[in-house]
């Protein structure tokens, strides 16, 4: 039986759809919170609940009699959690820090504390982010490397978990692996992210705001290439008798400077975007880019989806789930 947390959000609904596909029994939790909109949020959970092998409980992570009161009979069947649960948002975690503290390092020990001692855990996946590098110079971006240079405190929150699973690892013999993620776009997607805002944009005939005059640059990774190498990762690592505590990239090699990426939709939709350039956010980071020589080693890490078709693909969802005239 699977564990997935933030079941309702962008890459949890996709890991749940995966595995209730592949007809394994998956419990979902999430606390519904209204980071962004929860409509979005709560039309990801019904199209899972119409599969007979998913249970859903809105849990706090964050507070252990609802951990206990919704969770502890099915302790003892558990043998994978996928924790994505967590506060989003980089920028966000300039504004309101405590956010992070509680709902990334905080719930996560909670959660950790009520399964440590489980006889039937085989793995715990969690969701890191490839925002610990910092500022570094991009090529050292090696998931083997270890990082301590966080510049927000969302990624601050994110490398804290790394640390924390590994002292849980050497306690109580727990199996983790860390994926840190790079701009995740694809269908059912967040709706403060940029992809999402390009579309919106376009939908409602505004001017996008472009930090940084566009000179960010970005490794994009479609939705379905994130699920395909998380369940390689599990594939490889799920088995009980072996040991392990790692963390691995997962993400599109290849960087995309933020004005190309925007060309890419104008130039699917054949319309030109009005944009507002202004300067740096303090929270962004220059340039992310997925180093996967490892991962491509130690468990296949693959990219199937060039940013042409992930991005089509994105469009005629949103027009499809928001209804363009």
């Amino acid at each position: 039986m699977y564990l997935v947390t933030g079941a309702a959000g962008f890459i949890g609904y996709h890991s749940c759809l995966k595995l209730l596909q592949n007809n394994k029994k998956v419990i979902g939790v999430d606390n519904i919170n209204n980071y962004y909109d929860i409509k979005i949020k709560k039309d990801r959970l019904k199209k899972l609940k119409s599969y007979s092998n998913f249970k859903f409980f809105k849990v706090n992570l964050a507070k252990k009699i609802q951990i206990d009161k919704n969770l502890s009979k099915y302790k003892n069947k558990i043998t994978t959690i996928i924790h994505l649960a967590g506060q989003a948002g980089v920028r966000y975690s300039i504004e309101n820090p405590h956010s992070y503290i509680m709902n990334n390092i905080f719930a996560y020990i909670e959660l950790l504390e009520f399964i440590k001692n489980s006889k039937k855990i085989k793995l715990i996946l969690y969701a890191s982010s490839s925002s610990i590098y910092g500022e570094t110079n991009f090529k050292k971006n090696n998931s083997s490397t270890p990082q301590n240079k966080p510049i927000s405190v969302y990624s601050a929150s994110k490398l804290s978990m790394e640390l924390i699973s590994n002292a849980y690892h050497y306690l109580y013999k727990i199996n983790f692996v860390g994926v840190r993620f790079f701009s995740v776009y694809g269908p059912w997607g967040r709706p403060d992210m940029l992809y999402f805002k390009i579309l919106q944009s376009f939908k409602n005939k505004k001017s996008l705001s472009v930090y940084n005059y566009g000179n960010h640059y970005r490794s994009f990774t479609y939705i379905d290439d994130v699920i395909k190498n998380l369940y390689k990762v599990m594939n490889k690592f799920g088995n009980k008798k072996i040991k392990v505590c790692k963390v691995f990239n997962i993400g599109n090699p290849k960087s995309t400077n933020i004005i190309d990426f925007i060309k890419v939709y104008e130039k699917i939709l054949k319309s030109n975007l009005k944009k507002k350039y202004l300067k740096k956010h303090v929270a962004d980071l220059k340039i992310t880019k997925s180093y996967v020589f490892r991962e491509k080693k130690v468990f296949g890490h693959k990219i199937n989806t060039s940013l042409n078709n992930g991005i089509k693909k994105l469009i005629n969802w949103h027009k499809s789930y928001y209804k363009w005239n």
